[in-house]
């Protein structure tokens, strides 16, 4: 089988290696608009949702292709496709072959955004399983703020060769995800579901305790495995539809409306478009710049902080709550400091776009509740909705369910992202308003519908979504997974007594055999 990598983190760290593709950094610059010809609020929006797009199709070709093919070879797949639309971006002479690079790259974004935590979530072990798949939202900042900085490097060159520098880079992630791809193991769910049963054994071993088939905590999920998958071969493949069958739609609606709320709560609006905020602010220039790096760090370091300490500790559930309530306010605060001490401008240097500015404190203040907003978003839904999407689905339609959510996802995020620019030159503050209210929704929503699956097995979270327990209940069903490893080191110890007692002490039969060898006659 050759070399394979087994430590999780090693795995999560290499398995989500995918740089953002941001336009954010050069949305502002003159170098970038004077190219393209000073992009229009349309255009512009056109132009960066085009990722959007093409990453809509792109996760909902992921299942089936997953599922075909396996995980692994399937993000290979997606990294071929991402070198090549990095190509054409870099070259691109034109609007319209910048977007179709983008549209390129958006598949493989696609693929990779809905598969990796599928992946990683089928590689995990139970108790560590929301830190592993959140790294690949961690990843995904560093991406951003990595290529935003390089970005911000490049503006200082002067002409074209400045963004085509930094455009151009972006595919360095993507040759070393596909070379660390080779030293990945399957997933073990995956080969359960082609029934290849030693090697999803042996890889459950190899990942969860150096080899050993007969640890008793790879005994215990390596039935429950088994038993997830009679349970799916029990019924005849369906289409893509039975996700929102009679057993089925409570898990889809979760999954779904993780992602959807995710993009609702308006936190990607503001990476894409943060350099608009600040100008609104009065902010231009390389200050700008700054500003807007500083919350990209915020953004970076707030989920590593819930990586760390709080995704395992506090669940799901309160996250989602939370954090809906306070990024509710938060909008509201800047619609409200735009709308009393905001007046109209007719835009700001090259960016007409720009119809709308904030001075003095109240400038600060709206800067300030931008970064509030983004921290509790990188605390909260930012990391929390991807790890909830990838363990509600059953083995069965993991990877289809998976792939649903996340183009549910980049559907929402391409039309925001066509939105935000004509809302921001139309209707100005009215568009935090809108955001605030999706933001209650979300908190709603997942107050009243989302159950806990922190700390659960994969196959545990069957019981959740059965509709018996209530969803602000669902804390109380405790893992059994420890239970079943204990009753299975029970076994064994009792029959390594039994044997000990075999090999001690002779039968009846042979007792009695001897005992008439030893009489005299």
């Amino acid at each position: 089988m050759g070399y394979k990598i087994r430590n999780i983190y090693v795995l999560a760290s290499f398995g989500t290696i995918g740089g953002a593709f941001s336009m954010s950094a050069w949305i502002g610059t003159k170098q970038y608009t004077t190219y393209f010809n000073n992009p229009s609020a349309n255009l512009q929006g056109g132009i960066t949702a085009s990722m959007s797009g093409g990453s809509f199709i792109g996760a909902l070709g992921a299942g089936p292709l997953c599922d075909r093919v396996g995980r692994r070879r399937a993000l290979m797949v997606a990294a071929c496709i991402w070198i090549v639309g990095t190509a054409i971006v870099l070259s691109s002479q034109n609007v319209a072959q910048l977007i179709a690079g983008r549209v390129i790259n958006g598949l493989c974004v696609g693929i990779t955004s809905s598969q990796v935590p599928t992946f990683l979530a089928e590689l995990s072990p139970a108790p560590i399983r929301g830190r592993i798949v959140g790294i690949q939202q961690w990843a995904i900042e560093w991406g951003i703020l990595i290529m935003y900085l390089v970005s911000y490097g490049c503006s200082k060159i002067s002409g074209p060769s400045s963004f085509r520098l930094a455009w151009g880079l972006q595919g360095v992630p993507a040759i070393v995800l596909l070379v660390s791809l080779f030293f990945f193991p399957e997933s073990p769910r995956w080969l359960a579901s082609k029934n290849r049963w030693d090697e999803c054994l042996q890889t459950l071993a190899f990942l969860h305790s150096k080899g050993d088939t007969s640890n008793s905590l790879v005994q215990a999920e390596f039935e429950e495995v088994k038993e997830a998958q009679r349970q799916a071969s029990s019924g005849k493949e369906l289409p893509i539809l039975g996700l929102f069958g009679h057993k089925m739609w409570r898990r889809t609606s979760a999954g779904v409306f993780a992602q959807l709320w995710q993009q609702l709560l308006g936190g990607n609006v503001m990476m894409y478009y943060i350099v608009y905020v600040f100008e609104m602010a009065g902010l231009s220039g390389n200050v700008n710049l700054v500003s807007s790096a500083i919350q990209y760090v915020i953004f970076l370091v707030t989920t590593g902080i819930t990586l760390a300490f709080f995704i395992e500790r506090l669940g799901r559930r309160p996250l989602f709550v939370y954090g809906g309530i306070l990024m509710s306010g938060f909008n509201f605060c800047v619609a409200g400091l735009m709308a009393s001490r905001g007046h109209p401008i007719n835009g700001v240097g090259t960016a007409k776009n720009i119809r709308w500015e904030v001075r003095g404190s109240y400038a600060k203040g709206v800067i300030a509740c931008s970064y509030l907003f983004v921290a509790v978003y990188g605390f909260t839904w930012a990391p929390a909705a991807w790890i909830y999407c990838a363990e509600v689905f059953p083995l069965k339609w993991r990877a289809k369910g998976m792939g649903l959510s996340a183009a549910t996802n980049w559907a929402f995020n391409f039309a925001l992202a066509w939105f935000v620019p004509p809302a921001f030159q139309n209707i100005v503050w009215k568009t935090y308003i809108i955001f605030g209210v999706f933001c209650f929704c979300a908190f709603i929503h997942s107050l009243l519908l989302f159950p806990e699956t922190a700390g659960k097995t994969l196959e545990e979270i069957d019981v959740l979504f059965s509709g018996e327990v209530p969803a602000w209940q669902s804390n109380k069903v405790k893992s059994k997974l420890a239970e079943r490893a204990h009753d299975f080191e029970e076994k064994q110890r009792a029959e390594s007594i039994a044997g000990s007692s075999s090999a001690m002490h002779p039968t009846k039969a042979t007792a009695e055999h001897m005992e008439r060898q030893d009489s005299p006659v």
